[in-house]
């Protein structure tokens, strides 16, 4: 048994709106053991709403949509599950009542273009909604179910978990569950890391697939089963031979961010912890500042630029032509913001001014600690916010290892 998600709306199409509503409504799925095939976004046209729909129903036994059921001429849903379901659309006093109280309540007047949020489907179960003006409905279709929900993300998630979930439990006795379990490496490409497990992504339960970020690669293992437990039970056996052949290049599972990690080694060790980089994007920081358990470990984030007469104090060659970024900058600089900075170790990223701009000059590591410095091996500059991600995760390494006593690679 397959659902199916169908987002509609040109802004999508456009981009001017991320489409976050599809990965919401995935995760609530798996939670109830349904799998989820297809995914598709349609701009507002009824003849291609209309024939989205319809190739929908011929091959997921659930459908659904979101967006296209506000009150004006371009929200095209309830048309188009109309002739994609072979139906007549009625309007609903009893609804149009609703949303008109919906208007008192909120000390606004009801236009007459809200009538039109009161069209249904001939025969349609209609889903209220208490948090909003839009109705929403389901429809059966030869066997198969086609559920509307606004797009709205708020909206759409109260409707999800108070009434859609339930509903599709209850018509077709869903029992089972999916549960995944996501292992977070760092230092390994998806090519590398495929070549360490590749076997294990062809087995059927539980599977096991990479999924690559900025940085990092994700092994994700998925279960389906009866219950939580047993679920558990097929993934615990996988999750540990992933960690034998992967060893140290896996920092972290499911929630745990790279910094987040990081920095509670170093809370657990009583440390605290200064950084500076060369990316005016600040990422390196970033990420850390997300870890917000862990404030009281990372002090501060400096960021330095070679067009700086005097960066951190270090005098450089002449005020318009400073030096290259080399492993003995990336070493001053690391001492001289742990000093400033007072904290126990300083970790230095340093490349040229326009860093994760372009591939090109090398980019130097340095981690200042109270008995010395540290390098990892300086890396080639990655362009873009994914080449910046890397050369971050590859200095968290170098910190993580050093915490556990671990060496630099493998």
């Amino acid at each position: 048994m397959q659902a199916e998600i169908v987002t509609i709306g040109t802004e999508l199409l456009l981009g001017e709106i991320v489409d976050t509503n599809s990965a919401w409504i995935a995760e609530r799925l798996m939670t109830i053991g349904l799998n989820l095939f297809y995914a598709t976004t349609v701009g507002d046209n009824l003849e291609r709403i209309t024939q989205v729909l319809r190739t929908a129903l011929e091959r997921s036994q659930v459908v659904i949509t979101t967006g296209g059921l506000g009150p004006t001429v371009d929200d095209m849903t309830r048309e188009a599950v109309a002739a994609a379901s072979e139906r007549e659309l009625y309007l609903d006093e009893g609804l149009l009542g609703e949303i008109a109280c919906f208007f008192s309540r909120h000390g606004r007047g009801m236009t007459d273009n809200n009538r039109r949020q009161a069209l249904m489907p001939r025969g349609a179960t209609v889903i209220h909604n208490p948090v909003g003006t839009a109705p929403c409905f389901a429809v059966e279709h030869d066997g198969r179910l086609l559920i509307s929900l606004p797009g709205v993300p708020h909206e759409m998630k109260h409707l999800m978990t108070t009434e859609v979930l339930p509903l599709l439990q209850r018509r077709f006795g869903l029992q089972s569950v999916i549960r995944s379990r996501r292992l977070h490496t760092a230092g390994l490409g998806e090519s590398a890391a495929d070549a360490r497990i590749g076997d294990l992504m062809e087995a059927g339960n539980p599977t096991v697939g990479t999924r690559a970020h900025p940085g990092e690669v994700d092994i994700v293992i998925t279960a389906k089963a009866d219950s939580d437990a047993a679920a558990e039970a097929l993934i615990a056996p996988v999750a540990s031979e992933l960690r034998r052949r992967l060893g140290h290049y896996v920092f972290g599972s499911d929630g745990e961010g790279h910094g987040e990690v990081v920095l509670r080694l170093m809370s657990e060790r009583g440390l605290s912890l200064a950084t500076v980089e060369s990316s005016p994007q600040g990422d390196l920081a970033r990420m850390l500042y997300q870890a917000a358990s862990f404030r009281e470990v990372y002090r501060c984030g400096m960021i330095y630029s070679d067009r700086c007469p005097e960066p951190l104090g270090l005098p450089l060659q002449t005020p318009d032509r400073p030096p290259l970024a080399d492993q003995a900058l990336a070493d001053a600089l690391a001492e001289r913001c742990r000093q400033q900075a007072d904290t126990d170790m300083a970790l230095a990223i340093v490349g040229p001014s326009d860093l994760g701009k372009s591939p090109g000059p090398l980019v130097y590591y340095a981690l200042a600690t109270p008995t010395g410095l540290l390098h990892r091996e300086p890396r080639p500059g990655r362009g873009g916010p994914s080449g910046r991600g890397w050369l971050v995760h590859l200095g968290l390494e170098l910190l993580r290892r050093h915490l556990l006593g671990l060496p630099e690679e493998g």
